[in-house]
């Protein structure tokens, strides 16, 4: 990989993009030339084709906005007004796909298993027989809150045996880790350009069964935010309905193409999995312990316990970390002080390497000689695995 200019981005996205990802946005586009249509139908064909939708029965249709946009897009087209979504949360952002859904006013139930564990079908089962008029079960993919990777094919098979429909946030999973429209059954699911596929942000995308796209008119709370709409318009003149991110797109094109070279969403994998089990071993052997067991620790982020020293500091360990060129990101757990290392982006493990490296670097500098957790962390962890 090629050093940066910058600073390096260990952060779930925005994150390190390519040289040539950058040099794509060295153009201006026209939103309604010819050319930038092919873009923008190049874009949807290659994350379709990304998805496995061999038969044609999904289509794709890019929204402009973050990522919260797409969901909350999602959400609000697909869950209708008078549904009934289960919401599966184990963090922050199933959190906030519950709080989307009370601004939308649509009926929800909350099953949140806390920070360390996913949700199991065996629970999900047990809440859809007890509640039949539930009609969405809607589960994040990779919780960036925490770094957990959720089992989203226990949870679609469970789903579809119910006959309930699933919606996925794989925002930060999507392009690397495995979600084939052909063996996991799903209405719909969302990410993100800015994500694993490695582009710039800008928009995201909606991936849904053609049919569910057909079903979804008049259900939006929001013209800006009506899939329905923005997939009929694409599909019929080939634009977006409202001033597109010319630039992002660009780049993501590039992207894409960078993703296919390197062989696809299983090299993209092997890669983000390398990433992980350096830094996991680097860390550990400055004290540092992970938040996860190892089973529900993804490739995506990794989420450390603060060590109990009282000489640390995140604050400045941010600052030592950045000075040596890597952003880190801070934690977002509600029990305990902690922080993340991203292990996605333009970046390989010769990178993480020198994250641990600048980490020892930064526990010198405030006196920090190790960076075990209190006990009290641990023992918590450990309760709740078993």
């Amino acid at each position: 990989m090629t050093t940066p200019a910058d600073p390096y981005l260990l952060t779930p996205g925005p994150l390190t993009t390519a040289a040539s990802t950058k040099e794509a946005m060295l153009r201006d586009w026209g939103s309604w030339d010819a050319d930038f249509r092919e873009m923008t139908a190049r874009l949807r064909r290659g994350l379709l084709d990304i998805a496995g939708d061999t038969n044609g029965e999904y289509d794709c249709v890019p929204l402009q906005g973050s990522g919260s946009y797409c969901v909350e897009a999602m959400l609000g087209s697909f869950v209708p007004r008078d549904g009934h979504a289960l919401v599966l949360a184990n963090g922050a952002y199933g959190k906030r796909m519950a709080t989307t859904l009370r601004y939308l006013g649509r009926r929800h139930t909350v099953h949140d298993t806390g920070d360390y564990l996913p949700p199991r079908a065996a629970d999900v089962e047990r809440i859809l027989i007890a509640n039949a008029d539930i009609t969405h079960v809607v589960v994040v993919h990779c919780e960036t809150s925490s770094g957990i990777l959720n089992p989203i094919e226990e949870i679609a098979e469970i789903t579809q045996r119910l006959g309930r429909r699933l919606l996925i946030d794989s925002m930060s999973a999507f392009g690397a880790i495995p979600l084939d429209v052909r063996t996991l059954p799903c209405d719909a699911f969302v990410s993100s350009a800015n994500k694993c596929i490695e582009g710039v942000p800008g928009f995201g995308f909606v991936i849904a069964k053609k049919d569910v796209l057909r079903d979804a008119k008049g259900n939006s709370h929001s013209l800006a935010l009506d899939i329905h709409d923005q997939w009929d318009v694409m599909n019929r003149t080939g634009q977006w309905r409202f001033t597109p991110p010319t630039h992002a797109v660009a780049a993501f094109i590039e992207a894409l193409r960078l993703h296919t070279l390197e062989g696809g969403q299983p090299a993209r994998l092997a890669r983000y999995a390398r990433n992980r089990d350096v830094l996991v071993a680097g860390m550990g052997s400055l004290g540092f312990e992970p938040l996860l067991t190892e089973p529900w620790r993804s490739p995506i982020i990794v989420t450390f316990f603060s060590p109990a020293d009282p000489a640390f500091s995140f604050e400045r360990f941010y600052e030592l970390m950045k000075a040596q060129g890597f952003i880190i990101y801070p934690g977002k757990l509600t029990t305990v002080e902690s922080f993340r290392i991203g292990c996605i982006g333009a970046l390989d493990e010769s990178v993480m390497r020198r994250v641990i490296e600048a980490c020892g670097n930064a526990l010198s500098t405030l006196g920090v000689a190790n960076a075990a957790p209190a006990p009290a962390s641990l023992g918590a962890r450990e309760a709740l695995a078993a």
